[in-house]
């Protein structure tokens, strides 16, 4: 099942990305190089639609599926071989429709974007609504120890705003935001399949496929971009993992600095969100003005290509992600050194990136 979940997205949203590249030229729908942008060609956009294309098939599907399959007195035997309360996967569908909701919403403000260039206000507005909603709705939030549920909605609308922002700022040069989500999501799949999350790691292992499906054609050189309309997407989606993924395991370890995980996986991420966002403020800038200052742009300034600056990141992203993997599972010493070392990866990133390239 698992597997058919991966390979069916991944096949489903690869022949939709070539459809659509074709299409997206004829109706204009292209990324022209202009002074914040590092491509140097017109680009095909409309990525973004395959892969919402594709995850929205696949929920629906999966939805339907969990209403058909495991209503009460059909098919019991197989929930109960599979260890599925049927009630629970019940409980899902309307997390599952609310969760439709919200990336349509984003989806559709992200592709409003791409044809008629919003400004960063209403896009923060609609962000922060949407989060909300899923936060409180659809459960995509963290407790955090906390039981006050309007109290832990609104600091995960805020988490879930700021990796939507994340990726929206990582999809500045081939591959990347594609990639990264596809690795750090691949870390949430794991996480979500040690501690026996089905609905989760389902989740996983689609959108996965779909961000593979897509990267195919978006891996340095790129012959298409996802767009904001699907960089929000991506964002929404690695930010629902983040929050419905279990890291603590009281009954196992009891070790609550698990809960961390999220930080570790998206390091990388939240770095260039970071860093940018301060270079922009200290320029005078807004932050949310695009420009060529991403850390990724500064490494091929160094004299990387494209592809090798796209592998270093999925390196890095890889190299922090493998240590949160194993958070739980080690004493506080452990914890400390997993710290050390995405402190110590990101640290060498920096010292590259600030390294004045030779002549």
């Amino acid at each position: 099942m698992a597997i058919a979940l991966f390979v069916g997205s991944f096949a489903f949203s690869s022949a939709l990305t070539a459809i659509v590249r074709r299409r997206a030229v004829g109706a204009d729908l292209v990324a022209r190089p202009s002074a914040d942008r590092y491509h140097r060609a017109a680009i095909p956009l409309g990525g973004g639609i395959a892969i919402f294309a594709t995850l929205l098939f696949f929920i629906l599907c999966g939805a339907a599926a969990m209403k058909l399959l495991f209503m009460p007195g059909r098919l019991a035997w197989l929930a109960e071989r599979a260890n599925i309360d049927p009630a629970d996967f019940s409980g899902k569908v309307s997390q599952l429709v609310v969760m439709v909701g919200a990336v349509a919403a984003l989806f559709a403000l992200g592709l409003w974007d791409d044809i008629k260039q919003l400004g960063p206000g209403l896009k923060l507005i609609v962000q922060f609504a949407v989060a909300l909603t899923a936060a409180f709705f659809a459960e995509i939030r963290v407790e955090f120890f906390i039981e006050n549920t309007l109290i832990t909605s609104v600091l995960s609308a805020f988490w879930i705003v700021l990796i939507i922002n994340a990726f929206n700022f990582l999809d500045n040069m081939d591959g990347l935001s594609a990639g990264i989500a596809v690795i750090a999501s691949s870390i949430l799949f794991t996480a979500a399949a040690m501690s026996g999350q089905i609905f989760v790691g389902g989740l996983a292992l689609v959108f996965i496929g779909a961000m593979l499906g897509f990267l195919v054609f978006n891996f340095p050189p790129a012959k298409i971009f996802m767009g904001d309309a699907g960089s929000m997407v991506v964002g929404f989606f690695v930010a629902m993992l983040t929050l419905r993924t279990t890291y603590y395991h009281e009954a196992q370890s009891g070790r609550w600095y698990a809960v961390f995980m999220p930080l570790i996986v998206m390091a990388v991420p939240l770095y260039d969100f970071i860093s940018v966002t301060l270079l922009r403020i200290s320029q005078g800038k807004s932050p949310f003005v695009g420009d060529t200052q991403h850390f990724s742009h500064r490494l091929r300034r160094r004299g990387l290509s494209d592809r090798q600056t796209a592998l270093t990141l999925y390196l890095a992203t890889l190299c922090t992600g493998l240590g949160a993997i194993f958070l739980y599972q080690v004493n506080l010493a452990g914890a400390i050194l997993i710290f050390v070392q995405t402190v110590m990866v990101l640290s060498i990133i920096a010292i590259i990136e600030t390294t004045s390239s030779q002549t």
